[in-house]
């Protein structure tokens, strides 16, 4: 399977991003409102920055406490990002994210981000095309 099948299969919105110079505690609540665990630190909508995590602003509250919600998100954001492609398989993306232990990949096309996916993403494609494996092979030896 290749990220590009997964991101037709996402619904289709605007990706979720913050400037750098936006506050810890605005990006914390678009966090909550959209129900996710990362943004993407951009400037124009299409750039990568760096990725602001859930994980990101916890370990900052159980250093320093409820002051680090007035920080930047340029102060708290993963500025070294690693990205993937529409053409790379999804097996591949799920290893690097195991490997490098994050969970959130932007997919650039032409220097453009197109999207974003989450080892839950790949995680579920990959269990649907087991599913449907399954099905062809139960077909098959039924004779169906």
């Amino acid at each position: 399977m290749l990220i590009k099948q997964i991101l037709a299969g996402k619904t289709a919105g605007k990706i979720a991003t913050v400037k750098p110079d936006d506050t810890v505690s605005e990006a914390a609540n678009i966090l909550s409102k959209h129900r996710i665990g990362a943004l993407v630190v951009s400037l124009t909508g299409t750039d990568v920055a760096g990725i602001l995590s859930e994980r990101d602003i916890v370990r900052e509250l159980g250093k320093r406490g409820i002051s680090c919600m007035s920080d930047v998100v340029g102060d708290l954001m993963t500025a070294d990002i690693i990205t993937t492609t529409p053409s790379e398989t999804a097996e591949t993306v799920l290893q690097t994210m195991t490997d490098k232990r994050f969970r959130h990949m932007p997919v650039m096309d032409g220097g453009q981000m197109i999207g974003i996916v989450s080892i839950g993403d790949i995680v579920s494609a990959r269990l649907a095309e087991m599913h449907s494996e399954k099905d062809a092979l139960q077909d098959m030896i039924m004779g169906r």
